[in-house]
């Protein structure tokens, strides 16, 4: 048996002739399918970078799942309040998720992570003896912390 089941459907004509129509029905929900569109890759690929499921975001905004997986496999464009719904949830701009600029598909990043961010990029204009001097502090503060999660946040 291969999990699927069957059952008899009938119009009244064919229940008054005695007719059977079979109709089986698979138990196991159809395969996915995958974005069409570039709005519909862009909508999934940053959905899915914030660790949501189509459920998740159909909730967070208020809609169905049926709804999100219609703008990932459809990929019509959505109106402009639904857009801005997606752009707050999504915690990226309109001009990412409409392909305008690249979108940021790493996680959502906080003030404090931008900040530091910042300050290690100017790591750059320093000689490169002095950038592998920094890292070697980076790691052995991480190394003597343990799992590399700072206890208190780093404030300057």
């Amino acid at each position: 048996m291969d999990g699927r089941y069957t059952i008899f459907v009938y119009t009244v004509k064919e229940f008054q002739e005695k007719r059977k129509m079979p109709l089986t029905i698979a138990p196991e929900m159809p395969a996915k399918k995958p974005p069409k569109t570039s709005f519909g890759e862009r909508l999934f690929a940053l959905r899915t970078a914030r660790g949501l499921t189509q459920v998740d975001l159909a909730k967070a905004l208020g809609t169905t799942q049926r709804v999100i997986s219609y703008y990932e496999t459809k990929g019509e464009l959505p109106t402009p309040d639904f857009l801005v719904a997606l752009v707050r949830i999504l915690g990226t701009t309109a001009d990412e998720l409409l392909g305008i600029k690249p979108a940021k598909l790493g996680p959502d990043n906080t003030p404090e992570q931008r900040r530091l961010w910042k300050r290690f990029q100017r790591m750059e204009s320093l000689p490169e003896k002095d950038q592998r001097a920094v890292i070697r502090l980076i790691n052995s503060l991480v190394a003597s912390n343990g799992n590399g999660h700072s206890r208190g946040s780093a404030h300057s």
